[in-house]
């Protein structure tokens, strides 16, 4: 079956109101395992010929739509590969569990379907990159760099775990209002929410947060990064908040404080469902804020059902 024909078959059933039907996302992991097909015959050591020939050339569409969106080439792969190679050598610990973290995936993504009827189900593309990005998310479906997701110790050890909990989040975005989405100059609250959101219902969905290492930053001192933070909700500078970690130290309270923000939403929501709609719908993020009865240091459950 193509990828064009299954995302058609999926439309379908969602068209027919089969909220409880089993909805099976199309998910992509056969370019891993051919990138370590070429990795393997070529003893760790693949030109970068080979690796736009056999790996790039020959991958799917998801994997032609990552490269076209990230500049990933089989010269900036080889590139990567010979300034990092160890990335590429202990990644092959991630490769390997991924038939077990698709059967996860096609039974969390699902579950979308039974909190929002507007749900869209495109594909998910697992597939090794230039050491980044970890993972992107828009229109056309979820894309993972395999070997970028591997490299961060401060995601859940459990790989099975890590991938579909930052797959669960980066699918929310697909779900997401797309004019707020891909603004090129967001506030601080509005970057904020689109990445609460997506943690939020991300664990609704599969049991955990994309980024873990976060919380415990912020354990303790609730109080007081969230009145900073509400000091800083229109700026457009988001250093402070966002995109500011690295490979082995977390960043992005920002992610944190929307999460608070957005669960905050839902448990004052009397319509649960309803509340899970407006929170993928979200495009006024000052209405929003207004609306989720949040404010800095609130005590908030752990966790929440489902509606």
């Amino acid at each position: 079956m193509t990828g064009a024909l299954a995302l058609a078959l999926i439309a379908l059933a969602a068209a027919d109101g089969a909220a409880g039907a089993t909805i099976r996302p199309v998910i992509q992991i056969e370019d891993a395992a051919r990138f370590y097909r070429v990795y393997d015959a070529a003893q760790a050591h693949p030109t970068a010929e080979a690796l736009q020939r056999d790996y790039l050339d020959a991958g799917t569409p998801g994997l032609h739509a990552f490269a076209a969106a990230r500049r990933i080439t089989g010269e900036a792969i080889f590139r990567e590969m010979s300034a990092h190679p160890e990335i590429y050598a202990q990644a092959r610990r991630c490769e390997r569990p991924l038939p077990q973290v698709k059967r996860r995936l096609e039974t969390d993504l699902a579950k979308l379907a039974a909190l929002d009827p507007h749900a869209v189900f495109p594909p998910v593309t697992i597939a090794v990159s230039r050491g980044k990005p970890v993972a992107m998310g828009d229109a056309g479906g979820v894309r993972i760099g395999l070997e970028a997701l591997c490299a961060v110790p401060y995601f859940d050890a459990d790989v099975t775990d890590r991938f579909v909990h930052v797959i669960a989040h980066e699918y929310v975005h697909v779900q997401q209002d797309q004019a707020l989405n891909n603004d090129d100059h967001p506030t601080v609250l509005e970057r904020s929410l689109i990445e609460g959101a997506a943690e939020f219902v991300g664990e609704m969905i599969s049991g955990g947060v994309g980024n873990p290492g976060v919380a415990p930053q912020a354990r303790g001192h609730e109080s007081e990064i969230e009145t900073a933070f509400l000091a800083d909700i229109h700026d457009r500078d988001l250093s402070r908040w966002i995109d500011n970690g690295s490979l082995t130290t977390p960043g992005d309270l920002g992610y944190w404080v929307g999460y608070r923000i957005v669960k905050a939403y839902y448990v004052h929501a009397r319509d649960k469902r309803g509340a899970v709609r407006a929170i993928l719908a979200m495009n006024d993020p000052d209405a929003f804020l207004a609306a989720s009865g949040w404010r800095p240091g609130l005590q908030l459950p752990t966790r929440v059902a489902p509606p």
